[in-house]
């Protein structure tokens, strides 16, 4: 039996259908198990185990559909559900599936605060697409394979990160998904300790700004029995843009800790069971991609009546305070 699983981006939403993938193949492993992604993304799912096959969506959609229809799959799992999925579906003409969006129900909540929305993850539902296999989720939570030439050395940190550091992902799709600058250095000195800070190549610039912050030289020698007595530990070592996706995931595996936004990057920390302090500005949690079976805390602010005011997100604050951003409370310490 061949089947195939749709979900073409993004790398967050490629991670949460790991459960999906290892419960098929473990339960039913005389399954052959494809992936359907963008190439931007094969290399999320490269070296995990349970995939037997990616094939790519690079431009044409009928070059895509040419390709699948030569594999003769028997099934078709549908965890994207949008027009060019379901446009595939029916060209394949096989039986298929689709995870349930709640696109009404998100509709309802953005648009009148009308919240019917399910207490469910969106795993658990990825896992409903494939009941009629008879696959249960096994409840061992998320998976990321790094493969064995993308682990970071520690000894590549400088040497105030080398003993412990926590990890920072900076970045998000949508500024509305963001702190601003200004907040993000409030949330490292609250922090305050060795931090790494994770992100593309278009998150170095603000990744520079938190840093340059932070930054101690021999002008501040004078300082530094002050800082000292302060008990001031934070030191900032920009890592945004200097490491592919794989490395800046090794780097979250050895965190103490991971801060992030709503990003791919704490999808892959909750894959290694990582305590996970979560940030949430114009979307909600209840929209069901918190972190999954791992321990996190939630920091938000829930007194607003204009949020959630997207369920993807902005490029600015439609409202021009960004009080979801600017009102939140960092009210943790962390031993």
């Amino acid at each position: 039996m061949k089947v195939l699983i749709l979900r073409f981006s993004s790398i967050g939403d490629i991670v949460l259908t790991t459960p999906v993938l290892r419960c098929i193949k473990q339960q039913l492993p005389s399954i052959e198990l494809h992936y359907c992604t963008k190439k931007a993304y094969r290399s999320v799912l490269a070296a995990n185990p349970y995939v037997d096959k990616i094939i790519c969506l690079e431009d044409r959609l009928s070059a895509l559909i040419k390709k699948l229809k030569a594999e003769q799959y028997d099934f078709v799992i549908d965890l994207h559900h949008n027009l060019r999925t379901q446009w595939i579906k029916w060209r394949l003409g096989v039986k298929a599936s689709s995870f349930n969006k709640l696109t009404i129900e998100k509709w309802l909540m953005v648009n009148f605060k009308i919240n019917v929305l399910p207490r469910q993850h969106i795993v658990d539902r990825y896992m409903a697409a494939v009941a009629f296999l008879g696959v249960q989720n096994d409840g061992q939570g998320l998976d990321y394979f790094i493969p064995a030439t993308e682990e970071v050395s520690l000894t590549w940190l400088p040497s105030t990160h080398q003993k412990a550091f926590v990890a920072y992902a900076i970045g998000g799709q949508h500024a509305t998904k963001r702190l601003p600058v200004h907040r993000m250095i409030q949330l490292c000195d609250r922090i305050n300790k060795p931090i790494v800070l994770l992100g593309g190549e278009e998150d170095y610039a603000v990744g520079e700004a938190i840093a340059a912050f932070f930054q101690r030289s021999a002008d501040h020698a004078p300082y530094e029995a002050g800082l000292q007595k302060l008990n001031k530990k934070c030191v900032i070592f920009n890592a945004c843009g200097k490491l592919n996706l794989h490395q800046s995931a090794s780097l979250v595996k050895q965190a103490q800790v991971v801060f992030s936004h709503d990003t791919g990057l704490m999808h892959i920390a909750a894959a290694f069971k990582k305590h996970i302090y979560t940030i949430w500005g114009n979307t909600i949690p209840a929209f069901g991609m918190y972190p999954y079976q791992t321990k996190f805390i939630l920091l938000e602010n829930n007194k607003l009546s204009c949020r959630p005011c997207s369920k993807i997100g902005f490029d600015r604050c439609p409202k021009g305070h960004f009080k979801c951003m600017n009102d939140i409370t960092f009210d943790f310490s962390l031993a």
